[in-house]
Formats: structure tokens, C-alpha cells, sequence
């Protein structure tokens, strides 16, 4: 800035401080009412529904991602007129909330079977009241724009009632049922598990080769568990297996029992895996149950409720990991271990809530048939009702709807929606709707068990509209607009929703569009975990950078269906952008621009003005198109480039010439453009980060918020080729010159005469491009020491500079030195993980890339440091 700029005073404080700004903005938008939705409004709607987090939970960067691009869609949509509806809440989350005050019982030496039931029940919603839902305070300091007003819970009065409805219909349409199946099952937790509550981790374990029966009536089987051996009831091989074909049909006997099992022929045997033989335990083995029941054979249960043998005999009441080495060591002594195998690393399952090994049980339970059900779940998606977004990821989704296996949504628990389900003292069974009175009177008692918290969650945009009921909320924003969520859930999840919604919505599908994001991952693409130490916590992203750079830096990695790497150096890098668009937004409006007005016509502006106005419609355009197709990073990418490398690095520039060099009516017209550039820019910008924008965009223009101003629409007229060719000309120039400058060994700031000459020269910017680049006008006597010359569309431009006794010889060699050797480290260093094969065996793609480019940057250093070494004259 030059001396004698035009200063004006502005409100704005020296920096952008999101500490003191963020919380007091968010809490004016929510009293103002911006975030309640009106059902009466004549709008058309767009709505999202929060997928619940655990009332257990706190924020993590999984949360902050997608509440990110939830809050950015339903931003955007308000601004387009929308009547914006994004419905917050929570999940009781089962098992993970029962957990909690069991552990908080203990602390006082209780266990829930001390309290009973329902004092239990009641201590947890005394919990809930106390400790619960505090991600719902984290969510205000990202700035999620939910209608608190709406927020539910999924043990609210209404929602347990849209429970009670969906199992009394499948009841009656004879969807669900109760039988005996294997079943995931967690000895600490006492219940069955859904899938998605089992972490599978590879363990070390023994794998011990058994054989069972003696001499040619024989059979090697092998296994991982072998206390389960005291459950088998057959051997089965290949029907096509020849070494077996004389013992199909025979019996041999069991080690260990006294029993005598069959050998059977299942084509679900390999022959090629192994010995060709295995064990069958129906009640403890989904596979084997399968071929029980194909074989018709007993199913017996040799473990308890905590994984402690039953069978009468040496082995009763060991823990099953007690058991395990008894029952090798036994079979050892009678000579009927063939070989073992230690360590034998295998896939095993594992309780997400509390780590214990989950064990297969045949255990009596409540499913779901899924059938008829996941039909009309994938129909939905087949027939475009609902649209997944990437559409690679459908495949995904039809594997699994139309290869899914009933579903168990029975859990021993005590918190959580009861079934609703009386049983009489002579064996009756009544399912009980939410408006019908249970049976009473003496022998009748309630299922006590709980239904899998899935299936309460899996009615969320229906139940929390207010079905069963027939609401304005229900008939104005269902079916919701978007469900933004990550794909590791989309079968546990979205088919459940799906399910549930069409069936019984009418077919009416539960969202239009499934918005699938992928996980967050550490700077090298591995896993986030507490083990590896490798963990972000975005509230303390939030303390050190604001939610704002927060909320950038997610937004730039979220490629639809692809995992994104975060580092704290990018959330930096995203708070030095916000510092840049409040710099730049400061000195604008101290030089005097404004939003207020119109535009001057095109033949009124420079070229500078006419460029960066059709940049400006481009960006908008793009911007648009970018959204409507999910692709949250290229947006926030194209606003992040234009903002910091457009707006900032050149229009700003060369707007400041015609700020203090340009006549009045240029000024006045520059100010106008730059007004409507930021203007533009900070409405682009809001739904990404909404804090600093307000800011910046509620002093410009002296708007009430930017949360209910309008989206920005492309300003038609400015677009001229012959401008953007100058302009482009101008930046290249200026750019090489700066790049020569560097190479010289000149100062950023160290002024230098300077001739430039060329008929592709373009001389209406001379000024422009002599303030960018410090050269000065030639005087008499100039003699130019360098020189380059620059190729632009016109030809080529000539530029000479005097450098002599600017340049420090001796500090400068001393500087390309030391450059030279950190270049030569990079070098190094990249090429030996370039050539480490078990590194680029592990590494992903993106990570091998992007060392990859790291060498050819320090490759082109290198030769250019030592081109500038040998350039210098003797010291």
C-alpha cells in the first residue's frame, strides 16, 4: 500500500479472533430463530434428519466431517430460498449407555440386579439428564445449524410409540418372529450383537489338528477353538471327496464324550482347505448351524451366558479360555493332537463396547425376515426414488439388500425400547400395539428383552417427523432431501431406514439423495486409533484454529466415497486462509468498497475489473454445478483458488493502482467491483465458514446475517476474452520477473531499476506491474547487469535489471548453500522411501504421490540453486 492510499474507518478489530466471535454469533443466529423451520411456510422444503449420535458420545472428527457438509448443504439451501429443515437429536445407544452406569454402579459396589429393573432404568435416565448428550453443546461450537426446537430422542414419547407401531405391523404381517438361531454374543454384556457392534481385529491364536476315531475309520479336523469340540455333532466332508466317500454315512467317535457323531457329505466343504474335513458345532458356529440344520442334527450348547462349559465332566465350569489348553492338553495325553500351530493369527470378533471376544450362541431371539423387505429397500434405489452419491458405491448397496439374512433385534438389556410382547400362564402369546392395553393378571409377564437400538434409529426420519401420526412436519418434509453419512454404515444404517421408510411410507422412499462420505484417516492413511496415538480431536482444532478453519479443512478432503488424511499443518494452512479473506476483506473496505448500487457497465471498467467479474460468474456457475453433485472438496478447492490466488494475490494488487493512481470515476468503479467481488465471495463462502463470514460480510454490506441472505447468482455482461488474455499476459509476466528477481538474489521488498521492452509488452499495466514486481523506471546511465526474456501471447517481452550493488555476494552464496544442502536432504529422503518396498507396499496411493512430487521439487531445486551458485560472481 502506498502512502498517500485512501483510508476510510471501519469497525472491523485488527485480526479475526474466533474465541471471543464464534459462541456469541451462534447464540444470536439461534435466538433470532433462523435455524426453526415453519411447516406452514409456502417454501419449498429441504430437510435433513442428524444421524443421532450416542447420547454417550462426544464430537469426533468423524462427527465434525459430516456435520460439516450437513450444515453447508442446509446453509446453502436457506440462502436459495429454501425452507430449511435439519432435525437434531440423539440415540439411547443400548448397550454403550448401559455400560456407563453399570460402570458407575460398580464405583459404589452395586450391580444393576441390586437396584431391580426399573430403579435401573430410572438411574439411567437420571444419567441421561446429568451426563448425557454433551456433543449437542460441541455441535454449537462447529455451528451446526439444527432446529433445537425439534430435537428428539429416541426414548421420546412419540418416537417409542413409532416403535411399538413398526413391530405390532410386522408382528401382525407376520415380519417378525421368534426362534432359536446363532447369534453374536458377548459374555460381559450378557446380550446378542448386531454386526455393526463387533470389531473384528487379527489375533494371535493356535490352530490344533485333532484326529477323531482310530485307524481307517479316521479324521483329522482342525481348529482355533477347541472347546467347542465337546459340542459336535458330526464330521463333515465333500460329497465329491473321495478319500472320505467310505465313511459318509458312518459314525466315529467323539474324543473326550463317550459319544459316537456322524460323518456327513455338505457341499459347503472345501476339500482343498486343509484336511478336507471339519467339525461340526451346530450351537456354536453360524456355518455349522447351517449344516445342522441341513443334516438334521442336535444343536448343543456346552457354554452359558459367560462362556462357562456345562458339559458334565473335568472341563465344567472353566471359562472357555480355561477350558481351551485343558481340553488340548487331554486330547494331548490320549495321543490325539496330530499338530499344532502357535501362533495362528486369525480374524476374531470382538465387543465394540467393552473389547470381550464375542462368542456364536444358539440362543432364542426375535428377527426380522428381511426378504420382502430389502426387495422393495433396493427397488427404491434401482428405480432412482433415491440416488446414491458416488454412484460407484450402489453396487455396494445391492450387494448387500439383496443378499441379506434375517435380522436379530432382540438384546438382554434392560435400557432401551421393551418388546412389546406378553406372554400367558398356558403359553399365549399377544403382541401389544401402542393404543392397546397389555394382558394382566396372574402367570402373564412382558418379554424382558430390548429391541437392537438399529431398529428405533432405523425409524428416524419418520418417527421424528412425527409419524405415526399424520403431522405438518411429516407431510412438509418427508421424504427428507439428503442423508449425508459415512459408508462404513450404509448396510447397518441406510438399508435399515430404507426398510422401514418404503414399507411403511406407502413406497414413499425416506430421503431423496444418500450422500456417502469416507473415514478420516492420519496424514499417512492409516487409522485413526487411541493406540496409535494418532488421534484429532477437532474440539481442540477448534481451540487452537477455530471452527471455521475447522470446517475448511474437512471440507476440502471430503471426496464423495473416499477417505480423507488430515494433519494439524492443513487446519494451519485453513486458518491462514481465514486471516487472508479477513485481510483482504479489511483493506477493501477501508479503501472505500461497497456492495451498495449497480455495477458500472462493462465499457466502464478496466480490463483488471472485467476479468475478475467473469472469473467472478465462472467461479458461481461452477460452485453451483459442484454442489448440486456432492462434490463438497471441488467446491471448497475452486473457492479457496479463487479467493487466495485471484481475488487476493492478483485483483487486490492490481485494483490497489487503480485505487491510488486511477481518476475519481476509476476509483469509484474499482471500489464497486471489489465490493461486489467480496460480497459474492463471502455468500460462496458461508455455508464452509459461516463465523468470519458474517463478520466480514455483515460490516461490508450492513445486512442483518448472511444465514438469510440470498445465494449469489452469476452477474452476466462482464465476461471479455481480450481482458482475460491481458490479464494472463500480466501474471505470467510478473510472475517470471518475480522468479528472476528470487534467482538474482533480490529482496522481495528491495526496489530495482528496470527496462521493459517488447511489442507483446502490455503497456495500459506498466504501473500495475512494476508496483507488483519493485522495478523501478530506468534513469540516464542505466545499464542493465540482467536480463530475460519472457515468452507472452503477443511474443516475447525483454526485462532488464541493474542489479549491481544490491546483491551481498558473499551472504548470497552463503544462503544457496544451506538451501542447497536442505534440498539435497529432501532428496534423500524421498528417494529412500521411493525405494523402500515395504513402504510402498502399506502406503496409499496418495501418500506415494505426494512423495513423488516432493523429489521432483527438490530435483528442479537443486539444478536451479546450483545454476544460481555458478551465476554468481567471484567473491
Amino acid at each position: 500500500m502506498t502512502e498517500n492510499a485512501p483510508q476510510q474507518k471501519t469497525d472491523l478489530p485488527g485480526a479475526w479472533d474466533p474465541a471471543a466471535e464464534e459462541a456469541p454469533m451462534y447464540d444470536r443466529w439461534v435466538a433470532a430463530g433462523y435455524f426453526t423451520a415453519d411447516a406452514g411456510s409456502d417454501k419449498p422444503p429441504f430437510s435433513i434428519v442428524l444421524p443421532p449420535p450416542n447420547v454417550t458420545g462426544s464430537l469426533h472428527m468423524g462427527h465434525a466431517l459430516n456435520h460439516t457438509l450437513m450444515d453447508a448443504m442446509s446453509r446453502r439451501r436457506r440462502m436459495q430460498g429454501y425452507e430449511v429443515l435439519w432435525l437434531p437429536g440423539m440415540d439411547h445407544a443400548g448397550i454403550a449407555t448401559q455400560n456407563v452406569v453399570e460402570r458407575q454402579l460398580a464405583g459404589e459396589g452395586l450391580s444393576r440386579h441390586d437396584l431391580g429393573r426399573e430403579k435401573f432404568v430410572e438411574r439411567v435416565w437420571e444419567w441421561k439428564a446429568e451426563y448425557g448428550g454433551k456433543i449437542l453443546g460441541q455441535m454449537k461450537r462447529l455451528g451446526d445449524g439444527v432446529d433445537w426446537s425439534r430435537e428428539r430422542f429416541t426414548m421420546d414419547e412419540n418416537l417409542s410409540k413409532a416403535v411399538q407401531t413398526v413391530f405390532k405391523n410386522f408382528y401382525d404381517a407376520g415380519l417378525i418372529y421368534r426362534a432359536e438361531r446363532i447369534i453374536n454374543w458377548c459374555p460381559r454384556c450378557q446380550t446378542a450383537l448386531s454386526d455393526i457392534e463387533v470389531d473384528h481385529s487379527d489375533d494371535d491364536g493356535e490352530l490344533v489338528s485333532i484326529r477323531y476315531g482310530d485307524g481307517d475309520a479316521s479324521i483329522v479336523v482342525a481348529t482355533t477353538r477347541a472347546e467347542t469340540m465337546l459340542g459336535d455333532t458330526a464330521v463333515a466332508v465333500h460329497p465329491d471327496d473321495e478319500r472320505y466317500a467310505h465313511l459318509v454315512g458312518t459314525e466315529i467317535e467323539l474324543p473326550l464324550t463317550g459319544r459316537k457323531i456322524p460323518v456327513v457329505a455338505d457341499r459347503h466343504v472345501d476339500p482343498e482347505f486343509g484336511t478336507g474335513a471339519v467339525k461340526v458345532t451346530p450351537a456354536h458356529d453360524p456355518n455349522d448351524f447351517e449344516i445342522g440344520r441341513r443334516h438334521d442334527l442336535p444343536m448343543l450348547t456346552v457354554m452359558n451366558e459367560r462362556a462357562a462349559i456345562t458339559v458334565p465332566g473335568p472341563f465344567e465350569g472353566l471359562d472357555r479360555f480355561e477350558a481351551r489348553p485343558a481340553v488340548v492338553a487331554a486330547l494331548r495325553e490320549q495321543g490325539r493332537i496330530v499338530a499344532e500351530k502357535r501362533p495362528y493369527v486369525h480374524a476374531v470378533g470382538h465387543c465394540s463396547r467393552c473389547d470381550t471376544v464375542v462368542e456364536p450362541r444358539l440362543s432364542l431371539q426375535w428377527w426380522v425376515k428381511v426378504a420382502e423387505l430389502a426387495q422393495a429397500a433396493g427397488d427404491a434405489v434401482r428405480d432412482g426414488r433415491t440416488k446414491i452419491h458416488p454412484a460407484e458405491l450402489e453396487k455396494r448397496y445391492f450387494d448387500w439388500v439383496d443378499n441379506m439374512h434375517d435380522w436379530t433385534i432382540s438384546r438382554q438389556l434392560w435400557w432401551g425400547h421393551r418388546i412389546p410382547v406378553w406372554y400367558g400362564p398356558d403359553g399365549e402369546v399377544v403382541c401389544v400395539g401402542p393404543d392397546e392395553q397389555p394382558p394382566s393378571g396372574d402367570g402373564w409377564t412382558q418379554d424382558p428383552d430390548v429391541l437392537d437400538t438399529w431398529f428405533s434409529s432405523g425409524l428416524w426420519p419418520m418417527s421424528t417427523l412425527g409419524w405415526p401420526g399424520e403431522t405438518d412436519d411429516l407431510a412438509k418434509f418427508y421424504p427428507t432431501g439428503v442423508l449425508s453419512t459415512g459408508y462404513d454404515i450404509l448396510f447397518f444404517w441406510v438399508v435399515r431406514m430404507m426398510m422401514f421408510g418404503v414399507q411403511q411410507m406407502d413406497g414413499r422412499q425416506p430421503f431423496d439423495h444418500v450422500y456417502l462420505h469416507g473415514l478420516i484417516r492420519d496424514a499417512n492413511g492409516k487409522k485413526m486409533s487411541k493406540s496409535r496415538g494418532n488421534v484429532i480431536d477437532p474440539l481442540e482444532w477448534m481451540d487452537a484454529y477455530g471452527a471455521d478453519a475447522t470446517r475448511f479443512t474437512l471440507a476440502r478432503g471430503a471426496n464423495p466415497g473416499t477417505d480423507m488424511a488430515l494433519a494439524d499443518e492443513w487446519a494451519a494452512g485453513s486458518r491462514n486462509f481465514c486471516t487472508k479473506l479477513w485481510n483482504a476483506s479489511k483493506f477493501a473496505m477501508m479503501n472505500g468498497a461497497t456492495a451498495a448500487g449497480s455495477l458500472p457497465s462493462a465499457a466502464e471498467l478496466t480490463e483488471p475489473d472485467r476479468w475478475i467479474l467473469g472469473r467472478l460468474a465462472t467461479l458461481v456457475s461452477e460452485v453451483d454445478g459442484l454442489f448440486e453433485d456432492f462434490q463438497f472438496a471441488k467446491v471448497a478447492n475452486a473457492l479457496y483458488q479463487f479467493t487466495w490466488n485471484e481475488l487476493c494475490d492478483w485483483y487486490l494488487e492490481l485494483a490497489k493502482v487503480q485505487l491510488y493512481q486511477g481518476d475519481s470515476a476509476r476509483v469509484e468503479a474499482t471500489r464497486k467491483v471489489l465490493g461486489q467481488v467480496l460480497d459474492t465471495v463471502l455468500r460462496l463462502l458461508h455455508p464452509f465458514v459461516p463465523f468470519v463470514t458474517e463478520k466480514l460480510w455483515t460490516a461490508l454490506t450492513g445486512g442483518e446475517s448472511l444465514v438469510i441472505a440470498e445465494w449469489p447468482e452469476a452477474v452476466e455482461g462482464y465476461a471479455d476474452p481480450v481482458a482475460d488474455a491481458r490479464v494472463a499476459d500480466v501474471q505470467k509476466l510478473v510472475t517470471e520477473i518475480r522468479r528472476f528477481r528470487a534467482d538474482q538474489g533480490l529482496k522481495p521488498g528491495q526496489k530495482v531499476a528496470a527496462r521493459l521492452t517488447g511489442e507483446a509488452y502490455p503497456e495500459g499495466h506498466s504501473g500495475a506491474i512494476r508496483s507488483l514486481v519493485r522495478l523501478t523506471e530506468p534513469e540516464d546511465g542505466f545499464s542493465a547487469s540482467a536480463s530475460l526474456e519472457v515468452a507472452l501471447a503477443g511474443g516475447l517481452v525483454t526485462v532488464e535489471l541493474d542489479t549491481s550493488g544490491t546483491i551481498d555476494v558473499a551472504a548470497e552464496r552463503k544462503r544457496l548453500e544451506k538451501d542447497l544442502g536442505a534440498a539435497r536432504k529432501e532428496l534423500a529422503q524421498t528417494e529412500g522411501k521411493l525405494g523402500n518396498e515395504a513402504f510402498i507396499a502399506k502406503a496409499p496411493e496418495q501418500v506415494i504421490e505426494k512423495i513423488k512430487v516432493r523429489r521432483e521439487t527438490a530435483v528442479a531445486d537443486i539444478g536451479r540453486i546450483e545454476a544460481r551458485l555458478a551465476a554468481l560472481p567471484a567473491s
